[in-house]
């Protein structure tokens, strides 16, 4: 099929929503169909259009409805679209999720989230991510040798800081650091990142970082956090399974619908004093870390491009039946 895929992530963004439109185009051009990635649209024709983001792509959404009635259209959910727009611009982000004839979740409760009556047309996504090549492992000083990472532009979905809040909670014999890697969302957090590196010395801001040297800091790293405060289901976390590095999680939904309910290495949202526990866990205790070892290690083979593959081509299935009136 010609498939147009629109995201609000420009061009050279390092933003995820634009590294998943890229990644969907390879994967469904893998399949044999072709395949636009565009950032406005004025009506084009094709045979199945696929936004990302109920909210932002809301004008695309309708003039492609209004211009091609008769046409699939496939909407990806996000976690602002879920946890925040559907409350906060209801007309356009459920007009989005009522149009579509296929919506896309990026985690295994995003059913519990949405309006029921849009279930029947929900398929669950998880996000892949390639297995990294062998890399040098933890080399780093031995005063400061249990890394931990957070890996995502700082802002307040993110709850950026909360690691970097815990580990100020630490024993003076901890040699916890936390490395942050990601761009500021604006100057207020610009300022925020700033003043924590001035006063909290195990906390470092290493800014936006390339792919290749994400990989490393992964590599080097003992632990991820991921403490998120609304969440749609973050590539992140299928990086981290896939490389086998344990994850700390806040407990909402979009990190329990991807790592699962008995996943031992969640933490309260919000809750500084209690993750800085369980970090401290997970430096000392060596059984508990390798418990989350070995959890993500079993959780790595739902991220495969493979896996990903098949749902990108099942929720453009179902579209199309939808949208011919033959619902299954």
């Amino acid at each position: 099929m010609d498939i147009i895929i629109i995201t609000p992530a420009a061009p050279g963004s390092k933003a995820g929503n634009r590294a998943t439109a890229e990644r969907w185009q390879a994967l469904l051009e893998r399949s044999g169909h072709q395949v636009s990635v565009v950032t406005e649209y004025r009506g084009e024709p094709c045979e199945l259009f696929l936004a990302l983001h109920a909210w932002r792509s809301y004008d695309a959404v309708h003039l492609f409805r209004e211009t091609w009635p008769g046409k699939p259209l496939v909407v990806a959910l996000t976690g602002t679209d879920i946890y925040g727009h559907q409350y906060k611009y209801p007309e356009q982000t459920l007009y989005s999720m009522q149009a579509a004839d296929a919506l896309i979740g990026l985690h295994a409760q995003v059913g519990d989230d949405i309006p029921e009556s849009f279930r029947g047309k929900l398929v669950t996504l998880f996000q892949s991510a390639d297995k990294p090549a062998e890399v040098p492992g933890n080399g780093g000083p031995a005063t400061y040798d249990f890394d931990v990472c957070v890996i995502g532009h700082l802002r307040a979905e993110k709850d950026s800081l909360r690691a970097a809040k815990a580990a100020r909670l630490l024993p003076t014999t901890s040699r916890i650091r936390v490395l942050c890697a990601g761009k500021a969302h604006d100057e207020h957090w610009e300022k925020l990142a700033t003043q924590e590196v001035d006063e909290n010395p195990r906390f470092h801001w290493l800014g936006e970082l390339e792919k290749a040297d994400v990989v490393q800091l992964m590599a080097n790293s003992q632990l991820l956090v991921m403490s998120s405060v609304m969440e749609g289901g973050a590539n992140v976390v299928s990086e981290a399974c896939r490389a086998g590095l344990p994850v700390i999680a806040s407990d909402i939904s979009g990190n329990t619908g991807l790592l699962g309910k008995d996943y031992a290495g969640y933490y309260p949202v919000g809750d500084t004093s209690a993750l800085a526990a369980v970090l401290e866990r997970a430096e000392t205790d060596s059984a508990f870390l390798e418990q989350l070892r070995e959890q993500v290690n079993q959780l790595a083979s739902q991220f495969t491009p493979e896996k990903e593959q098949e749902s990108l081509e099942q929720a453009l299935s179902l579209a199309l039946q939808r949208c011919s009136g033959n619902e299954s």
